[in-house]
């Protein structure tokens, strides 16, 4: 191989042993190094007497020049693409990805090609991708940026000038250092506001963690109670239990006890109310005496309600406000109702869903709640199957029906004010996520339904009850078994002995990618679900796996929920999961409600559950199969905050900040250990709350909204999110994000499917935000038009059987 101008190449010297020599392919080698003059290297000969061996028809011992040169240029590809590797990462152009490197280098046909010529080849390569990124240099170069932030990689100003040299001589431009200049200019300006905003945010971060710590510092003891409202010890203590004094903070100690802690200032300013709540009292105690006489024993007339006391007060003054201590007195549409609950439980194809959706047709008005927008279509159109019309309402999609009165919606879009006949909310199991589990408690809490169905999974069953305690409604229980039995394999399925109608699972997109890589090397058609997929396509996967377009379905656990499969036979290709915290045993409720998916009702006698080869044992999917339903540890259903609760405590504790707004509620607002709910895991608003702190001219519900859009920061979501926002702040309007580059579905690799899903994401959350904010972002229709092509763009690479170029030549 000829090295890099200024180095020597080492030289090959073939052996000429007997056994070797009489080899065809090695003689056919020597006579190819002798004809051509060419040179190997020592770690290039096995490879090469392969392709030559290949190459070679019977009783021939040479090959053409021609086709020598071929087989040493597909030899040598692979340290070309690291040499173009180095030198590009050296240089910082780090936007040129490792497939453009292997589609520059498949093209070379001259072995002893130099630095220059790959380069040289890479450059029309480079000029095909900026022209699908975009028809104009501008929209070339906002595609590559988009691109690079998707990756988590943010261009310098340098290098954004010299992306845009290339950009610039791609598309042949009269005007290269115009252009080249204002990108560059951008950038730097960008990176300027960029830090602006983070030193704001960081300033008024402080603040607020200031204000919070001033306020902690001056709370007193319960020693200090009577001296500051002027009362008796015993006073404060009825009054404290009266809730008329509020307890600032409560320390759990390590023997147990409580150490209460109390605002002076509120304190100092209740001193004004003590004659009425002593006279009060005295009338209150005095009626309770009457009726304890005339009734012969003494009464259990509750307290009388506790006042308002003023602004500026202590956390549990703000919990009342906030009513996440008494959460579901938040809902008073529902309050106001004679609700009954109807709680229906049992394993996965069980049924459960029939009735309660012939109940909601039959209904006058009602309303459908799914966990994802694929099942909040399902329920639409299980409900025009049986005659009724509804309306659709998602986080990035709403579809009216004039006239109707039943909506479809996802489970966070539950309309609180509206009262309707009847309700069914599914996949009540949910109530334990700690992400998604206060939507559940909120719509099982505040459904404005006379008659309430609670869908899910056994497990929820105490849960649900105790929700319905708190809210003070009836619940029946209706427990249904499985239409068709359910076993575990007593063997273990190797790949190759997978059949048409199974399922694999595995626990990661590689690993699912990995496997359908491998059973389509085995000649097997292949559908795939995972959850990077946008419901679209994961529909239309699962269609073509059930009409048998496809044998073999890979899947995540997200086939667990929201899908009607066709499953012979489940086969768990790993028996532990990483669950974003950990890497776990895969749980007893995981298995039966993944397992339970096998054995379609109809058309599957049973359902078999069974391991992959080498990956786990049979006996953990028959023991875990067979276990009852593990008891939750913890029933107390988790809450979090919404837009009026949000300005509430704004309100109380004097402040628009969002991020001193959360930080209360995380820090004080509801102690950890209240008895009847927790606080759910707001990591993510909280950290999007935090970066717009440095965003000026949003109000706080304007902040509150973008804290609860739906982005993925792995991908760098807060990031885009927040600089949208400070666009939005700013008074511009922000066009929906493009596809990006789309070469044709059977070229495209891992690399741009994986860019392909993460647009994908970058239009949720844009086309999310639209519906909120239509003003700044314009022409929802065009969103959902790219988003619709890029759906058929991913299904159509994943539908494709053949394999990339790369693994043809390998073959």
């Amino acid at each position: 191989m000829n090295a890099p101008r200024g180095s020597r190449q080492p030289t090959l010297s073939l052996s000429s042993s007997p056994h070797q020599a009489s080899s065809p392919a090695r003689a056919a080698l020597e006579t190819a190094l002798r004809r051509t003059e060419l040179s190997i290297e020592p770690r290039e000969e096995q490879a090469l007497l392969r392709r030559i061996g290949r190459a070679l028809t019977p009783g021939a011992q040479e090959v053409p020049d021609d086709m020598f040169r071929s087989a040493l240029c597909g030899v040598r590809r692979k340290r070309w693409t690291s040499r173009l590797m180095d030198q590009t990462r050296r240089d910082g152009r780090i936007w040129i990805s490792r497939e453009d490197m292997e589609q520059a280098v498949a093209a070379v046909e001259d072995p002893t090609a130099t630095d220059e010529d790959l380069f040289a080849a890479l450059k029309p390569v480079m000029a095909a991708r900026f022209h699908e990124l975009g028809d104009t240099p501008k929209a070339a170069l906002a595609g590559m940026q988009a691109d690079m932030l998707d990756t988590g990689r943010v261009l310098s100003a340098a290098q954004t000038a010299r992306l845009a040299e290339a950009i610039a001589e791609a598309f042949n431009m009269s005007d290269r250092d115009r252009f080249i200049g204002t990108a560059q200019e951008a950038e730097e300006a960008r990176a300027r506001h960029e830090a602006s905003i983070e030193q704001t945010a960081r300033t008024r971060r402080e603040k607020e963690e200031k204000r919070l710590q001033d306020w902690e510092s001056s709370l007193v003891g319960f020693q200090d109670v009577p001296r500051l409202l002027h009362c008796s010890q015993r006073e404060a203590f009825r009054w404290i239990a009266e809730n008329r004094i509020p307890v600032a903070r409560r320390i759990l100690q390590k023997e147990g006890h409580e150490l209460w802690e109390f605002d002076p200032n509120e304190l100092v300013a209740l001193r004004a109310l003590l004659p009425d709540w002593r006279r009060t009292n005295e009338e209150f105690f005095d009626r309770k005496e009457k009726r304890g006489r005339e009734s012969g024993r003494r009464g259990d007339t509750p307290l009388p309600e506790p006042p308002n006391v003023g602004k500026h007060v202590a956390n549990s003054v703000i919990a009342r406000v906030a009513a996440l201590d008494r959460y579901a007195a938040h809902f008073r549409t529902a309050r106001a109702l004679e609700r009954r609950i109807t709680l229906v439980t049992g394993p996965t194809n069980s049924g459960k869903s029939h009735t309660a959706l012939d109940a909601l047709a039959r209904a006058e008005s009602g309303l459908a709640l799914a966990p994802l927008r694929l099942l909040a279509h399902e329920f639409r159109e299980a409900l025009a199957a049986r005659g009724v019309e509804a309306s659709l309402s998602t986080g990035e999609e709403r579809i009216v029906a004039h006239g109707s009165r039943h909506l479809a919606a996802t489970v966070e879009m539950c309309p609180f004010f509206n009262p309707v006949d009847v309700a069914v909310i599914d996949e009540a199991q949910m109530l334990f996520d700690p992400d998604r589990g206060a939507a559940w408690t909120a719509a099982i809490m505040g459904a404005p339904a006379r008659h309430l169905y609670v869908l899910g999974a056994p497990e929820c069953i105490p849960m649900v009850r105790r929700i319905a305690e708190l809210c003070g409604d009836p619940v029946d229980e209706i427990s249904l078994q499985r239409k068709s039995p359910l076993r575990a394999a007593s063997a273990p399925v190797r790949l190759n002995e997978l059949k048409a109608g199974d399922a694999l699972i595995a626990f990661s997109r590689r690993e699912v990618l990995d496997l359908r890589a491998a059973l389509m090397e085995r000649g097997r058609s292949v559908a795939v679900v995972y959850g990077a997929l946008s419901p679209e396509v994961r529909r239309a996967e699962a269609q073509r796996f059930n009409a048998g377009s496809a044998d073999i379905l890979i899947a995540t656990d997200a086939i667990g929920m929201g899908l009607n499969l066709s499953i012979r036979r489940i086969v768990f290709a790993a028996l532990r999961k990483f669950d974003g915290r950990q890497t776990r045993d895969l749980t007893v409720q995981e298995v039966k409600q993944i397992g339970g998916r096998a054995g379609r009702f109809g058309k599957h006698e049973d359902g078999i559950v069974a391991v992959l080869a080498d990956a786990g044992s049979p006996h953990f999917i028959r023991d875990h199969l067979n276990a009852d339903p593990v008891a939750p540890e913890e029933l107390r259903p988790f809450v979090q905050p919404d837009a009026d609760i949000v300005r509430a405590i704004a309100t109380e504790i004097g402040s628009d900040s969002l991020y001193g707004v959360l930080a209360r509620i995380r820090r004080a607002v509801l102690r950890p250990d209240d008895p009847n709910y927790r606080l759910s895991d707001m990591e993510q608003p909280f950290a999007i709350a935090s970066a717009l702190e440095g965003v000026e001219g949003l109000d706080l519900t304007q902040r509150w909204t973008y804290a609860m859009c739906p982005v993925d920061d792995r991908d760098n979501g807060i990031s885009r999110l927040v600089g949208w926002a400070a666009d939005h702040a700013a008074g511009a309007r922000i066009p929906p994000p493009g596809t990006g580059r789309l070469p044709p579905p059977d070229r495209a690799g891992r690399e741009e499917l994986e860019r392909a899903e993460k647009r994908h994401k970058r239009l949720v959350a844009w086309r999310w935000l639209a519906l909120r904010f239509p003003e700044t972002y314009p022409d929802l229709e065009a969103a959902e038009e790219t988003t619709q092509r890029l759906n058929e763009w991913i299904e159509s690479v994943l539908r494709q059987q053949s394999r990339t170029k790369k693994q043809k030549d390998r073959r």
